[in-house]
């Protein structure tokens, strides 16, 4: 097996055909499709279905084009980072759900680390891909949350690609609304007043099961349902339509003018936290982002909304030399002097 073989699949599943691969990627068809073959061969597997109609993915072929990726995207990573010559001033990379409070922290993060030679990545996407990139090194973090519908699968999923989850904070579902909608006057909302307005999700692609989902209790009946991927177009239905979104209750910067959000009737809690690998120890820049987030966690200590992890709390406390001993009398006393943010903060 060959790296180019590998770039070869790649590009031939992403373009459904083997001659605009050949063309594109200058070497004849015959020669690409020995190639592909040849790699079929070595593996045991049948990578494409081959019709009048096209090319297409195996079942095998599409298990085995995810690893081809993860392998391929390594190497390009090695590349960069050793045969380039370029000094180097550090790197983190982080995928997360779509959450405002990962993406300003991480802004934070870049402002304080304004040095030549850095690369910071950070990819709001899929709950599948963000175990995905964790558990192939691609990201040296993820963003994700457990919840009672989906945290015996999805911890499943996390030991079998040799991740650990640490909690950050516990919130309960929030029903994000626009202001003029029929139900922002609502205090709180039962699950059965959203049933006839139309539920916003963010997409989960081939990989959509239901505890993949990005939103708690992805079961609930509704009118119909829009699926985005971006918090953009999320931020401009909610703001233009009567439809909702459920997610914590934690709204960013450009959610807090126009759009509400009201506490959700349920017993469903929602654990936010972050996953890394069993065999990777964390760096002083993933380190200090995680700083980053908890210590705007804690400023949103608003426990009708948000509450911290004891180890977010322990976290920020020794940053700020509050504590010097681990008993509970220490914790709770220097709990109490934490500063507060505003509803509007996230």
């Amino acid at each position: 097996m060959r790296l180019q073989q590998l770039r070869y699949i790649i590009a031939i599943a992403e373009n459904g055909s083997i001659n605009a691969v050949a063309h594109s990627m200058f070497i004849s068809q015959s020669s690409l499709s020995v190639a592909v073959r040849d790699l079929e061969r070595e593996m045991g597997i049948r990578i494409f279905n081959r019709s009048t109609r096209g090319i297409s993915l195996t079942s095998d072929g599409v298990e085995f084009l995810s690893y081809a990726r993860q392998v391929v995207e390594q190497a390009d990573l090695l590349e960069s980072r050793y045969a380039s010559g370029e000094p180097t001033g550090g790197r983190l990379s982080v995928s997360s759900q779509h959450y405002a409070f990962a993406v300003q922290s991480f802004i934070d993060f870049v402002a304080r680390h304004d040095a030549p030679g850095v690369q910071f990545t950070l990819r709001e996407t899929r709950t599948a891909d963000i175990i995905t990139d964790v558990g192939s090194f691609r990201s040296d973090l993820g963003i994700l949350y457990l919840s009672t519908s989906n945290e015996r699968p999805l911890r499943g999923r996390l030991r079998e690609a040799g991740l650990t989850f640490t909690s950050l904070f516990r919130s309960r579902p929030h029903v994000f609304v626009r202001e003029g909608h029929p139900l922002a006057h609502r205090d709180h909302i039962e699950v059965k007043d959203l049933e006839p307005f139309t539920r916003y999700t963010f997409e989960q692609g081939m990989e959509s099961s239901l505890y993949f989902s990005e939103e708690p209790l992805p079961t609930l009946p509704h009118d119909r349902q829009i699926v985005v991927s971006d918090r953009a177009t999320m931020t401009s239905l909610l703001k233009g339509y009567d439809g909702y979104l459920i997610s914590t209750g934690v709204r960013s910067d450009e959610m807090f003018s126009g759009i509400r959000s009201i506490p959700l009737d349920t017993d469903e809690v929602m654990n936010v936290g972050y996953v890394i690998h069993g065999e990777r120890r964390l760096g002083a820049l993933a380190l200090d982002y995680l700083d980053l987030l908890t210590d705007r966690i804690i400023g949103f200590k608003d426990e009708s909304v948000v509450v911290p992890a004891r180890h977010a709390l322990k976290r920020t406390l020794r940053q700020q030399g509050d504590v010097t001993d681990d008993s509970e009398e220490t914790w709770t006393r220097a709990t109490r002097r934490l500063p507060r943010r505003s509803e509007g903060s996230s």
